[in-house]
């Protein structure tokens, strides 16, 4: 592979290739948006909806869709059921281009054969949420290679060279301008991006809590 398909920096390098197996894996082509439920289906993992869950304390709930709603994302649940699938759970007040990363970060935790840890998410006395999940090296592992599989570098370089907006990149690949801005940041073509945008603030896009394993005490 040549400097136009890989970024610089052996870290990146290495989780653009995890990313590109996985857009192989799933069949995308190579500037096609991917679709991370689609692929979830490919991981043996069932994607269901935070309403179904049975047996949450409605205290539990409330505060998880209430004032704990920006503090976690998703997750999975910490065994397999019957069948082997694993149950993935995506935060519903979030929108679908916050979905698609969620959710492709979790794919990218079983892809990569990572362990979690027991989590427990629960009101407590002060009313916060407490939880645990991946150790740090995972979760930048598992976010960073999900990122790259949703917006492939050699994509990404080849639409700033065409005078694109994070707007119109995000569009295009069904996720948010903050991925977008993350991918230009840490590919090192935000310097070129902003030479063609000049105007666009140069926001630092610190994503909220990303993933977690919901299981009720």
């Amino acid at each position: 592979m040549d400097q136009f398909t890989l970024p610089p920096g052996e870290k990146w390098r290495q989780y653009e290739l995890r990313a590109l197996a996985l857009r192989d894996f799933a069949g995308a082509r190579p500037n096609a948006p991917l679709n991370p439920f689609t692929l979830a289906r490919f991981a043996n993992l069932l994607v269901v909806d935070f309403n179904r869950i049975e047996g949450l304390r409605p205290e539990v709930r409330e505060h998880l869709l209430g004032p704990a709603t920006e503090e976690w994302s998703g997750g999975a649940c910490s065994r397999p059921l019957p069948d082997g699938s694993k149950l993935i759970i995506l935060n519903p007040n979030h929108g679908r281009q916050r979905q698609h990363a969620t959710l492709m970060e979790e794919i990218c935790h079983v892809f990569l054969g990572h362990t979690p840890n027991r989590l427990s998410i629960a009101v407590t006395r002060s009313g916060n949420a407490a939880a645990r999940d991946y150790e740090k090296a995972d979760e930048e592992s598992a976010y960073a290679t999900g990122a790259a599989a949703l917006v492939p570098f050699s994509s990404l370089r080849g639409f700033v060279l065409l005078g694109k907006t994070a707007g119109e990149i995000a569009k295009h690949f069904h996720v948010s301008r903050e991925l977008v801005r993350y991918r230009l940041k840490v590919t090192r073509l935000w310097s070129l991006y902003k030479s063609a945008h000049p105007d666009e603030l140069g926001t630092n896009p610190r994503r909220k809590r990303s993933s977690a394993q919901i299981v009720q005490d």
